[in-house]
């Protein structure tokens, strides 16, 4: 397996050549890396005017490997070649290393770069990535990898030590500015046609803070490219070191390669549509930063929210009457360490009577509400003190817990809670703090701990009768003065005190059920179920030419190929056979063939926009400016893997990419909508209709200005 990293930007206050200045003290040897033992020169090149010095040297690096595997391996230490390319005129410096020892077994590459920040010509920017493929080693292969990656992560540590460190030498040398390069006098009255300027991208709109601690964007690997449009988000950004200290936490090296791949994947499947940096961060953590796993429930979350429209729940939904008056829970300021503290009285909670009166669903939504809260709140909260708070912390007051608690219904209810949120709130719990718990608390912990995540549950801090006002207890995470008036405390606790909801608000199980229903269903979205041979089709009959068919879908499962088709008759409408050949019902969604099999594509139909592949977790907007009324049918197809072009067998990567497909099913998630040509301002994301569902988890979305007169699929 290839082992890949790709670093932050790392942002120096020093203009360039300073910093060049302070990396070539760093050869022939550097004290500072005690396994970089010396280095030849082996080629170096010199342009006439000095604008371009290229310099290859051979490292030699003593290894802290055990000395068994260097008997084994038969060598002391390991050699790699290391290309340096410094353009003073343009101010850049790009380094290439490789290893030169076992380069058919290992094989390592490394690419860095020194340039200008885009911001202020007088920074420096600094960037890394690098690949790791052990191929085989003796058999000692899981060893050597985990020797590589920390000695690796230890070097990347050092590297702004280092600099630093020779920047202040020059200092106590007397050494403050390196002039910039300038061409040679012959070439000097012609130096603005020669060699002119190239341009800066612009900076990324982010939080004054930020900008002062030099965030840059994707534009500093790439001077020569044209301006971006400066939206924060956009897959033009990059993530600046001192940013991720300062909103994300110290992170290591490896968290931090595996945040920004993860996020550059999303910006190239999601275009625009990203969350912000924390959240990505947090589903990280709950899978230990394992990016595969990380990126699988991810994208499933942002499906969910996107169906159900969670991100608009605190601007358009209003909770019931009787939540607010018996739902005993509420925001209570902060805990030290920053975090918003939530408040429940569970145990003066009437959970029957709320789950008579409500639902199932309210309840959901309401707790749904809650956590979107405090998702504002640590945003609030991390402005507000100065430093990363992603988490809350939730006391719970057990007092009155009985076994009405324990009414069947009502834990089914919890139980369904704790598995969405857990699922789409990952490591947003900072602390639980569990306040007098009675004996009849084992109980209900022994039907809901199977439920909570390991990393989740040991979080929980569990107190019985006054045991909190003691040591180690509730003044150790909550300020004296904040602490509600309910537990002892002089803070008033606005929080509501529950009570038994009136039975005369009680509703019956069919009222519930449709309460449910409607609760749910409001999402403009469809789901539907793909299959092998079984593509998913929809009609849409246009009356006046020129309107425009417009879409948004998103691929939750599987690779589809997505056709539209015209037709100057209407389709049969599916018939329900006993074979159920036209129309499948599935828990995922349905399953609609609308184009009859006798029907043949150029005589009965045609295509009107060229078939476009659809990778799994995918987003994907796009609209058709219709030609001719009639019948358009917009088509969900499942992609086949091709086959090899000169022979019938498949091709090896197709063979390996089907294994991973554990079934000939594919699901998409779809909205369209036909609109008047006049109306129409361009792609999805400018229609009020189509907003991203992930606006409020987004920094920024993208939007296209531009329309245009025959079609458009944007991803």
């Amino acid at each position: 397996m290839v082992q890949k990293y790709q670093s932050p930007v790392r942002v120096y206050k020093h203009p360039f050549e300073l910093i060049m200045a302070a990396y070539e003290r760093r050869f022939p040897t550097c004290p500072l890396i005690p396994m970089f033992v010396a280095s030849d020169t082996v080629n170096e090149y010199k342009s006439e005017d000095e604008a371009i010095h290229v310099i290859e040297r051979r490292c030699k690096l003593d290894i802290d490997a055990p000395r068994l595997l260097k008997k084994i391996a038969g060598v002391d230490y390991v050699y790699f070649v290391q290309k340096n390319s410094l353009n003073r005129r343009e101010r850049t410096l790009h380094i290439e290393a490789y290893n030169e020892t076992f380069s058919n077994r290992v094989i390592i590459n490394e690419h860095c770069s020194y340039t200008v920040h885009p911001d202020n010509e007088d920074w420096t920017c600094f960037e890394q990535s690098a690949s790791l493929d052990i191929k085989s080693f003796f058999g000692f292969e899981s060893t050597v990898e985990k020797i590589a990656m920390k000695q690796y992560t230890s070097n990347i540590k050092k590297g702004k030590e280092i600099i630093e460190y020779y920047l202040k030498q020059l200092e106590e040398e007397g050494i403050t500015f390196v002039p910039r390069w300038t061409p040679p006098v012959a070439c000097k009255s012609e130096s603005s046609t020669c060699h002119p300027r190239r341009p800066v991208s612009p900076a990324i709109n982010i939080p004054e803070s930020a900008t002062k601690e030099g965030l840059s964007n994707k534009e500093i690997l790439n001077t020569s490219s044209s301006p971006s449009e400066p939206t924060a988000g956009t897959p033009d950004d990059k993530l600046d070191a001192d940013y991720i200290k300062r909103y994300l936490g110290d992170l290591t090296p490896m968290q931090e390669s595996c945040l920004i791949r993860l996020r550059q994947w999303l910006q190239e499947t999601h275009k625009g549509k990203i969350p912000k940096d924390e959240h990505i961060l947090r589903f990280l953590r709950a899978r230990d930063f394992n990016i595969d796993k990380a990126r699988e429930i991810l994208c499933q979350s942002l499906t969910w929210r996107k169906q159900h429209q969670v991100d608009y729940i605190l601007d358009t939904w209003n909770p019931p009457q009787v939540l607010q008056d018996y739902y005993a829970g509420g925001w209570h300021h902060h805990d030290k360490d920053g975090r918003p503290l939530y408040v429940l009285r569970l145990g003066q909670m009437d959970t029957k009577g709320l789950v008579r009166a409500l639902g199932e669903e309210a309840l959901l939504r309401y707790v749904l509400s809650i956590n979107e809260e405090g998702l504002r709140r640590c945003e609030e909260n991390t402005k507000v003190f100065g430093r990363p708070i992603s988490s809350w912390t939730c006391l719970v007051d057990l007092e009155g817990l009985n076994m009405r608690h324990l009414w069947r219904p009502g834990v089914k209810a919890l139980l369904r809670i704790i598995e969405v949120v857990e699922a789409n709130y990952p490591e947003t719990l900072g602390r639980l703090l569990i306040l007098r718990a009675p004996r009849v608390f084992p109980v209900l912990w022994t039907l809901v701990s199977p439920f909570i995540d390991d990393n989740t549950r040991k979080k929980f801090l569990i107190y019985a009768g006054n045991d909190y006002q003691g040591p180690g207890g509730l003044l150790d995470y909550i300020d004296k003065e904040i602490i509600p008036d309910f537990l002892g405390g002089e803070c008033m606790c606005e929080v509501p005190e529950g009570g038994l909801v009136p039975k005369s608000l009680y509703r019956t199980a069919e009222e519930l059920e449709n309460e449910d229903i409607k609760l749910w269903t409001e999402t403009i979205y469809q789901s539907a179920s793909v299959f092998k041979g079984a593509p998913h089709e929809v009609l849409i009959q246009i009356v006046d030419a020129s309107s425009v068919i417009t879409w948004d879908f998103d691929v939750c499962k599987g690779d589809i190929v997505f056709n539209i088709f015209h037709s100057k008759r209407a389709p049969q409408p599916p018939k329900k056979d006993s074979l159920g050949a036209h129309s499948i019902t599935s828990p995922g969604g349905n399953n609609v063939q609308l184009i009859d099999k006798v029907w043949q594509l150029g005589r009965d139909y045609s295509m009107v926009e060229s078939p476009l592949i659809c990778k799994e977790g995918e987003s994907v907007q796009g609209s058709h400016v219709t030609r001719w009324p009639g019948f358009y049918i917009l088509q969900w197809k499942f992609h086949s893997m091709p086959a090899c072009a000169t022979t019938n067998l498949p091709r090896v990567d197709d063979v390996l990419a089907s294994l991973q497909v554990s079934s000939h099913k594919c699901k998409v998630m779809y909205y369209t909508e036909v609109i008047g040509s006049e109306d129409f301002r361009g792609s999805m994301t400018s229609l009020e209709s189509s907003h991203s569902g992930f606006s409020q988890l987004s920094a920024a979305t993208t939007s296209s200005s531009q329309s245009h007169s025959s079609s458009m699929i944007s991803r």
